[in-house]
């Protein structure tokens, strides 16, 4: 998985004031349209209420991973938010949540777009990378956190993936 591809700078946002998890949806749907411009931020709000209708998306410990498959979209992109307070989040393990990854994915899904999936749900059970993020304060500390944590935990990735 390339990180850098799959989520801009312009798709991080520190200090965001969810009142609900339906409004962190619609927030997160603004902040995913920013790389994919030509799909309405309501078709992936839509898209990812369905999705958590199946089941919740949370990862563990606070932390969310809403996605869903987009008609139309070229390439997956992504998109993250450090919340300002935890929102409840019907998360099975009754930890609020204050970090959240979304996800798009095209709706014809290629090998690539599955193990970006993958990747990214393993990334973000990482207890430290997860303990880093929390600790940022702008957008830019929360993008760089990730970009950089991602590269130290690739090779625990690949080791767990081959194990």
């Amino acid at each position: 998985m390339n990180l850098e591809e799959l989520i801009k700078p312009d798709s991080v946002l520190c200090n965001v004031s969810a009142r609900s998890k339906k409004h962190c949806l619609e927030i997160l749907s603004e902040l995913l349209t920013r790389s994919s411009p030509d799909i309405a931020s309501e078709e992936i709000f839509t898209a990812l209420t369905e999705r958590e209708r199946l089941g919740c998306t949370c990862v563990d410990k606070g932390v969310a991973f809403p996605h869903s498959r987009i008609p139309g979209l070229k390439r997956s992109s992504g998109a993250l938010m450090k919340l300002a307070e935890p929102i409840e989040f019907d998360s099975p393990d009754g930890h609020l949540v204050d970090l959240v990854f979304g996800l798009v994915v095209p709706e014809q899904l290629d090998p690539d777009d599955l193990a970006d999936v993958d990747d990214v749900a393993r990334m973000l059970r990482d207890g430290v990378l997860c303990a880093r993020l929390r600790a940022t304060t702008t957008s830019s500390e929360l993008c760089d956190g990730l970009l950089a944590g991602h590269i130290e935990t690739a090779p625990k990735l690949k080791s767990a993936a081959e194990a």
